[in-house]
């Protein structure tokens, strides 16, 4: 039985990072693309500015809202166009999904920057591609993980709450779907069986979103980093972004994507879908009750709104 984990070539994490991104990714090429909202440019665009200064050749390109195949192909020839050598994704989901698909089209390396950790997109070999209605259309494969994942948590803490919260909403689903991929004997988005590390890292994603996710949640609402907001957003990033990748997913997501063609749940986050499909697969699984009852008390951090 082959068994596999796949993991992002760096993980960085800590207060301030964003002002020394240069430090960090210098290494990877001397042209630098940036793919970033027009909000997340005046949010960020002089931070990232400043870092690399006047000596690296650095290009902001504005993100369109949806990952789906046309923005990918419009970003792709914008890259081309710069004649960049390294493509940073700066913002949310749907960014990091559309700079880690051009990044593999292009056959470039690719840095992925959340402003938010509200899902476990940025460590994954993978981009989830909508319509540009945004409805779920199919999930594109990497053949590798991102070249570095960095997240200030300053820029985090900052973010509003309920984003927080979401991510804590998808990592939910962690656990469970790996568990119900490891009985069921299905492989992993590697396509292979879960390594005994992936079980691990999702089970222990659970626990901190059960231990710290209200005090993350009440910290962010008063924008401090606190060792729950570390600990929760390592949780909903690189703990849940290993564990679906290299453990399996089951109900929870897919019942995610059916709510996506369903009009009235686009104001909804990603996240607070994925939550609700968690639940109902723990139903549809007939888990115990304790288990069930836990996980809807702390649903999660006790705010995450029900459909």
């Amino acid at each position: 039985m082959t068994k596999t984990a796949i993991f992002p070539g760096r993980y960085i994490q800590g207060s301030g990072e964003l002002k020394r991104i240069k430090s960090h990714v210098e290494h990877l090429g001397n042209s630098f693309f940036v793919l970033i909202s027009k909000s997340g440019y005046k949010r960020f665009g002089d931070t990232i500015k400043e870092s690399f200064g006047d000596s690296v050749k650095v290009d902001f390109v504005e993100f369109g809202g949806e990952c789906s195949k046309n923005e990918i192909s419009r970003v792709r020839n914008e890259f081309k166009a710069k004649g960049s050598d390294v493509i940073i994704g700066v913002g949310g989901g749907k960014i990091i999904d559309t700079a880690k698909a051009v990044a593999y089209y292009e056959k470039a390396p690719v840095v992925i920057v959340p402003t938010v950790a509200s899902n476990d997109a940025p460590c994954s070999a993978l981009s989830v591609i909508y319509t540009d209605e945004g409805i779920f259309e199919e999930y594109l494969f990497l053949p590798k993980n991102p070249d570095m994942v960095l997240i200030d948590l300053d820029v985090v803490a900052n973010a509003p709450s309920r984003l927080l919260v979401s991510g804590m909403g998808d990592a939910l689903a962690t656990k469970f779907e790996a568990r119900a991929a490891v009985r069921a004997g299905a492989k992993n988005l590697a396509g292979a069986y879960p390594a005994e590390a992936a079980i691990v890292l999702a089970d222990l994603c659970y626990e901190i979103l059960i231990n710290e996710g209200l005090k993350a949640k009440l910290a962010v609402e008063k924008k401090v980093v606190t060792k729950a907001v570390e600990k929760v957003v390592e949780a909903n990033t690189l703990l849940s972004g290993i564990g679906f990748e290299s453990g399996g997913l089951s109900a929870a997501h897919a019942i995610h994507n059916g709510l996506t063609a369903i009009e009235e749940t686009h104001k909804l986050y990603h996240g607070e879908k994925v939550a609700f499909g968690t639940l109902v697969q723990l139903v549809l699984e007939n888990a115990p009750m304790d288990e069930i009852e836990e996980v809807l008390y702390h649903f999660p951090a006790r705010r995450l709104p029900l459909l």
